[in-house]
């Protein structure tokens, strides 16, 4: 505000040195506001901040909520009001328009915790409206009755225009506003307070209560997945991730049947429908099937892969987005951020502040009625109702029944007051008449446990806390389990999940390459958001966007789309140094790159160029003919070179020597097989996805044709490629490296025989998901075994009155020969089973496969066959790198 003064101070600079206002004229013409903006700012910023957006930490409420909690408590009657009343009510507390007091409303009562609704309230799930407040009716929860409201303890202040009272803040006895979460925009800040679990905030405050630790992430009523590693308890800088819950339904069908957070059905089929549109993904149709619970349809286009259409849905659709928490509260009439921890101790303390104040009330309460009770005992006991027959006046009634008392009251605890003498007066003969003294020394008994009872709760007060918070989850908990499933995501590149939507042509005498190219040569298909790597005959690289039209230098000899961290992919190359230089034979692969920029692949002189080269995306090291020209005394014009004998190192080394002498032509001789080792694949089951990076459960090495074995609880078995994108159903029990030799072995119940049956068989076709047990609607698998020789044990019943069964032990390749995947097996026994336990299996020998050789290179990069026509393996290279430090870029990607 100093330099609004300041600039207030100078507005009489442009007069002329030696000129005076005039001060008449100034008076007039001249009103500062400087500081009635920075009045009426402040105080306007003050009223929204406190007043309209922002929650205050005792209550957890906004004004307008808790003055519709007022307004519902005062026409509360048990019956269900019009919400139209409950808002017209409001407004004698809150000084707006009934249409935000009626929005308000609808939000609350679709949190389903306070307000008991009935009617169509809207619906979180689709986005659907509620209908106007004249159709639709609410009362209060029972748990709002029970946790809300304490008129007694209840500091109250007036209305807006002086006709009521309203409270200052509920005393809610309940981290209310972490269970339903809180959202406003106010001047200079907001507050974003995710919704927690019921169950968990109550358990939360049991263990605060206790001294112990605890953790809150959020629960949504919209479910779906949620990652929580960045919460940050809520404060500002944190971000959770969520995500829809898609599964695949079948080859073709895709269905999502819990949608993330903020958002609702109509808003992700949108989201889908313009990711289509814009070629991000390829879908065939979508269908919303959601009423009580969420169901969308997606269809997918036959040759289109479920598991990398789910990962671009999450990439590039409202599947998946990120919420960043605010934690901002109102305490003491100030904005305070504090994270959901804090929350919860504060709410917690405060609700043991509250059960104090109520139990204080209530012990005053029940020793006022045993005084009275007393009292009234000694009147009529000692029969000093008659004292007051012969006296005349008033005063002398007073005194007289104060003197017949006196001896009486010495046990009492508190004097005798005009007003408890009064009380005494008004007491009825019938009531005199029909005095009984057991009872009324029973009724003074039972005041005195109460009293007692109560006091011990006070002298153990966070004891009495945590059994108020137990009972508050036993009485109101069911029902209210979490929603959100937490769980660790993995990253998802778009540019390994977008769809190829568009074709890469290239030009190479000119050097343009592009997407609008289309008299030109076809390269591939590419995304609009796909790197290309480009490399020309004099010996440059160079990574560019995908883009409608580029140049990138004359005489392309390859071009291809550029995948990030790829190491499998091995570029063989053979170049001539200067114009008479002798010419370089080199492997390398290119990881980091800048965008942009053109690195030399040669020594550097002037005039290099390419004469052989050659792309690989698993290492295949080829054998190529080099022919020399006639020249002089030269004894040797033809070799054969193996490139597998040559080291892979930087793009930046020079290479090794061929010759020196002049190179007539190179000719493929031998097409190269890969020189990497098989690559090795985890499974790591917290994010279940399959990586190179060691994280997880080692599966095996995975040469280019090796695939993987799955089978689930439902008796369903497929093998697939070890695409690291791939998807793994809940219900999976064997995931390994598929051998076709090996037999699978399983026990199932057999619904309609109603027998344990057992069958050995082999996958009969690769690739494609088959079940294995019958169809019967009581059917369930019991044990699979991927073992070569399994043994079982199976358990029986105890007869009444006899020995049980000794226990069978079957050798399962003895029991039954392999079969077709279709036949039902054979009968395990007769008799009824008890247990069938998995036995260790008997000792095999199995031909241990030859090791490859050569160069062993990380993997860091999932190529799938049908981009590259072979599946690639291979943990860390050890090979010399001449690779530059500090290359990286912002654009570093990688060849497919």
């Amino acid at each position: 505000m100093e330099e609004n003064e300041d600039l207030n101070d100078g507005q009489n600079d442009n007069l002329s040195e030696g000129q005076q206002p005039n001060k008449d004229e100034s008076s007039e013409a001249l009103t500062r506001v400087t500081g009635m903006y920075k009045d009426w700012f402040l105080d306007y910023a003050s009223y929204v901040i406190l007043e309209r957006a922002v929650p205050a930490i005792e209550d957890g409420f906004k004004p307008v909520q808790r003055r519709i909690m007022h307004s519902l408590k005062e026409l509360d009657d048990g019956r269900y009001n019009k919400v139209a009343n409950v808002v017209g009510h409001t407004m004698q507390y809150h000084p707006h328009g009934d249409a935000s007091i009626a929005d308000a409303m609808v939000q609350l009562g679709q949190k389903d915790l306070l307000i008991d609704t009935q009617g169509n309230w809207g619906n979180i799930l689709t986005g659907d409206s509620a209908a106007a407040s004249r159709y639709i009716e609410a009362r209060l929860s029972k748990f709002a009755l029970e946790v809300v409201y304490s008129p007694k303890i209840t500091e109250w202040q007036l209305s807006y225009d002086g006709r009521k009272k309203e409270p200052v803040n509920l005393p809610v006895k309940f981290p209310l506003l972490l269970a339903q979460g809180a959202e406003g925009i106010a001047v200079g800040l907001s507050t974003k307070i995710l919704p927690h679990n019921f169950i968990e905030l109550i358990d939360a405050s049991i263990k605060h209560l206790k001294g112990k630790r605890f953790t809150l992430v959020p629960d949504f009523p919209t479910a779906g997945i949620i990652d929580v590693s960045n919460y940050n308890d809520g404060l500002r800088g944190g971000k959770i991730r969520v995500r829809a819950r898609i599964s695949q339904l079948d080859k073709n069908t895709l269905v999502i049947n819990e949608i993330p957070y903020g958002t609702n059905t109509s808003t992700l089929i949108d989201s889908i429908l313009k990711a289509n549109d814009k070629g991000k993904i390829k879908i065939k149709k979508i269908e919303d099937n959601t009423a009580a619970e969420v169901e969308i349809l997606v269809h997918l286009p036959s040759g289109i892969s479920p598991d990398k259409t789910i990962d671009a849905l999450y990439a590039f659709t409202a599947c998946e987005s990120s919420i960043s928490p605010l934690g901002c509260i109102i305490e003491d009439n100030k904005p305070l951020f504090i994270g959901v921890t804090e929350m919860l101790k504060r709410s917690t303390d405060a609700t043991v502040e509250l059960l104090r104040q109520e139990l204080e009330i209530q012990l005053s309460e029940l020793e006022e009625q045993w005084h009275f009770a007393s009292l009234e005992r000694i009147f009529i006991e000692n029969r000093i109702y008659r004292d007051i027959e012969e006296e005349e006046t008033w005063e002398g009634v007073i005194t007289a029944i104060d003197k017949g008392l006196k001896p009486h009251t010495t046990h009492l605890r508190r004097p005798v007051t005009e007003e408890d003498i009064v009380r005494l007066t008004e007491i009825r003969i019938k009531r005199i008449s029909k005095f009984d003294l057991d009872k009324a020394q029973q009724h003074l008994e039972s005041l005195e446990d109460k009293i007692a009872q109560v006091k011990h709760h006070l002298e153990h007060l966070i004891e009495f806390a945590i059994d108020y918070f137990k009972n508050l989850k036993e009485t109101y908990g069911k029902g209210k389990e979490r929603k959100s499933e937490i769980r660790i995501f993995d990253d998802i590149e778009a540019t390994k999940v977008v769809i190829r939507n568009t074709k890469l042509y290239v030009n190479r005498e000119e050097g343009f390459v592009g997407t609008s190219l289309k008299r030109d040569e076809y390269v591939t298909d590419c995304s609009d958001i796909d790197d290309i790597i480009v490399f020309t005959r004099d010996g440059s690289m160079q990574v560019t966007k995908v883009d409608a039209k580029t140049f990138v230098g004359k005489n392309i000899i390859h071009v291809a789309v550029f995948k990030k961290k790829d190491k499998r992919t091995i570029y063989n190359m053979i170049y001539k140094d200067g114009k008479g230089g002798p010419s370089y034979i080199k492997r390398f692969n290119v990881t980091s790159i800048t965008r942009d920029k053109s690195y030399d692949l040669t020594a550097g002189t002037p005039n290099s160029q390419v004469l052989y080269f050659s792309a690989n995306p698993n290492g295949e090291a080829e054998v190529v003919t080099v022919n020399l020209r006639q020249a002089g005394s030269i004894k040797k014009l033809k070799w054969d070179i193996d490139f597998a004998d040559v080291l892979i190192k930087g793009r930046s080394s020079k290479g090794n020597v061929v010759t020196k002498y002049t190179v007539k032509r190179i000719e493929l001789k031998e097409k190269g097989v890969s020189t990497l080792k098989p690559r090795k694949i985890w499974f790591d089951d917290v994010v279940r996805r399959l990586n190179v990076d060691g994280r997880g459960e080692l599966i095996g090495e995975f040469k280019g044709d090796d695939l993987l074995l799955i089978i689930t609880q439902k008796g369903v078995v497929k093998t697939i490629q070890p695409v690291l994108t791939s998807h793994f159903d809940e219900d999976m029990i064997v995931l390994e490296k598929y051998n076709p030799n090996k037999p699978i072995s399983a026990i199932y119940w057999e619904g309609e025989k109603e027998r344990f049956y057992v069958k050995r068989f082999h996958v009969e076709n690769e690739n494609k998901e088959e079940t294995f047990i019958t169809d019967h609607s009581k059917s369930y698998l019991e044990i699979v075994s991927t073992d070569w020789l399994p043994v079982v044990e199976v358990e029986f019943p105890k007869p009444r009155g006899k020995d049980p069964k000794e226990n069978l032990r079957v050798e399962l390749e003895d029991f039954i020969a392999v079969k077709g995947i279709k036949a039902m097996g054979n009968q395990l026994t007769p008799e009824k089973v008890k247990n069938i336990n998995l036995l260790d299996p008997l000792p095999y020998e199995e031909k241990e496969p030859e090791d490859a050789e050569d160069i062993e290179v990380v993997d860091e990069e999932n190529i799938s066959p049908e981009e590259n026509g072979n599946y690639g393996s291979g943990p860390t290279s050890k090979y010399d790198s001449d690779e530059k430090d500090g290359e990286q870029g912002e654009g570093q990607t990688t060849l497919f």
